[in-house]
């Protein structure tokens, strides 16, 4: 006995309870009275204090929350017994008198001597502690009630139908119920860490509602982020790209499905809960940025493709849309985790890489947030690595398919390259600045950024003037000069007698005089 109340006393928790598991029947016998109970736990706390402790810890267990009560109400009466008599002794009074004094001293007499003060220091650590155990028990009321009421609430409820639930649940400690029950939502599945099995309707759109509620509060967050990390990558592991997949191939917004908005905000909450999950155990070591890599080269692989798809029938057409608000999803959250300071080197090349492919597309105004992003945290960071220059040759590379691709869609389709340019107007202007802010830093890729500019703009010139200079065959305005060919005398001769002397080849090859005088600097440069 000594021995295994030893290694109760030190043992880890699965063996500790395996011991009071066998030890039970002999310290908190059931089936004998009270008194035998508080006897017995007098006579732990005398052989082995601590392991009196450990047993009272895990002893709810195996019994019933109204015998845990019961054993403290009999510790009560013995201690105010040991109270009394003490008054009593202390004053000399030896009336006996009362009926329930007499009962208490037959208690006390058994199980306890009043001059055992260590005893009685103990007694009231075991009352303490069937009282924490007790509360467990209230607590399990609560939470089971939270979570069926949370369990019922109707997808598309306004959010102070459940804040307030999810609140207390996080305060209680108890948000892990919470995630149990979206990823069970999630997944679909019919098991369920619960002791009734209850068929219930699946509700991702909820589910999606609660754990964003989770990640936008600070204060829950933090309770969100406590949970221990396994719990937190299988959430993570439901909301990645493979099941967003599956959610996008739902088309049915029934019961027990997911629709694509809520495949978007699941996919959304994935990419943010990596960038918490990196912040919080990036000191050992895990990588949760290499997840969104991953997703970035599966976007690149699964998702472009249909945006660059000329047939748009009507399938491949919702798709292509889902397929965009996907990559804008993706690089708003990869910008932010620049912006932030998580993004390193390899991150940014990696991004990069992928916005050749993004540039195709035509959703350039967040490829121009993001260069202006990487441009500032390269400086700031004051990263001075071989692989610096490089990242700034890409940038420039980038800006310059950006360029090129505005001028291309204006020409192929003027109204929508109209509108793209309205839409890049603030990125490109935030862009700009942040070059010539950090121009001391970066003169490289300010000289660089400042080129492809002044070459835009004089190409643009060019190919305005190229239908100028067409319009010109029906206008007789410029005299004959050197620079004309036999086949545009006609245009020149007939207008000397205008006294234009400018000619019209004489503009465009001075314009493309300066163009190339633009590639060859940056060239050299």
């Amino acid at each position: 006995m000594e021995h295994l109340l030893t290694r109760l006393e030190v043992d880890s928790r699965p063996v500790s309870r395996r011991i009071v598991n066998l030890l039970f029947n002999s310290f908190f016998p059931i089936n004998q009275t009270e008194d035998v109970w508080c006897e017995r736990c007098v006579t732990l706390i005398q052989m082995n204090s601590a392991a009196a402790r450990k047993f009272y810890q895990y002893a709810y267990e195996y019994t019933a929350p109204t015998n845990i009560a019961k054993l403290m109400l009999t510790i009560r009466r013995c201690l105010n017994a040991c109270i009394q008599k003490a008054v009593k002794d202390s004053l000399h009074d030896s009336n006996d008198d009362d009926e329930s004094e007499k009962e208490n001293t037959s208690v006390l007499n058994n199980v306890l001597s009043i001059n055992d003060v260590a005893s009685m220091a103990s007694l009231l650590e075991i009352t303490v502690i069937l009282w924490r155990m007790l509360s467990i028990f209230f607590s399990c009321f609560h939470v089971c009630g939270v979570i069926s009421r949370l369990r019922n609430i109707d997808s598309g409820a306004d959010q102070n139908k459940y804040s307030s639930l999810i609140d207390c649940m996080c305060r209680w400690g108890q948000v892990g119920h919470i995630m149990e029950l979206a990823c069970d939502w999630f997944i679909q599945t019919s098991e369920r860490r619960v002791r009734i099995r209850v068929t219930q309707e699946s509700k991702p759109e909820l589910a999606v509602d609660y754990i964003e509620y989770l990640l936008t509060h600070p204060v829950n967050r933090d309770c969100l982020l406590s949970v221990p990390k396994k719990k937190l990558e299988k959430l993570l592991k439901i909301l990645s790209a493979e099941v967003l997949v599956s959610i996008l191939k739902a088309t049915d917004a029934g019961s027990g499905s997911c629709n694509q908005a809520t495949g978007l905000r699941a996919f959304s909450l994935f990419c943010r809960l990596s960038i918490h999950l990196q912040n919080k155990f990036s000191e050992e070591g895990k990588d949760y940025l290499s997840l969104l890599k991953e997703t970035g080269a599966w976007i690149e692989s699964q998702v472009l493709p249909f945006m660059l798809a000329s047939d748009q029938e009507d399938g491949i057409s919702k798709t292509s849309s889902v397929s965009e608000l996907i990559t804008q999803t993706y690089l708003t959250v990869c910008k932010d985790v620049i912006m932030v300071g998580f993004g390193n080197l390899t991150f940014q090349a990696h991004l990069l890489d992928m916005a050749l492919s993004v540039i195709q597309t035509g959703m350039i105004f967040l490829l121009l947030y993001v260069l202006k992003e990487i441009i500032e945290a390269s400086i700031t960071q004051n990263t001075e690595t071989d692989e610096v220059p490089n990242l700034f040759h890409d940038v420039q590379t980038i800006f310059q398919k950006v360029l090129e691709c505005v001028a291309h869609r204006l020409k192929k389709q003027q109204e929508e390259g109209i509108q793209l340019i309205h839409s890049i107007q603030m990125p490109l202007g935030e862009f700009i600045h942040a070059v010539e802010r950090w121009h001391s830093s970066c003169p490289a890729v300010h000289q660089g950024v400042l080129s492809t500019l002044l070459a835009a703009i004089v190409a643009e010139i060019n190919y305005v003037l190229q239908k100028v200079k067409l319009m010109l065959t029906f206008f007789s305005m410029f005299r004959k000069c050197d620079l004309c060919t036999s086949d545009e005398d006609f245009v020149c001769v007939g207008m000397e007698q205008t006294g234009n002397v400018t000619c019209h080849n004489l503009i465009l090859l001075c314009i493309s005089q300066i163009y190339e005088y633009s590639r060859v600097r940056t060239e050299l440069s």
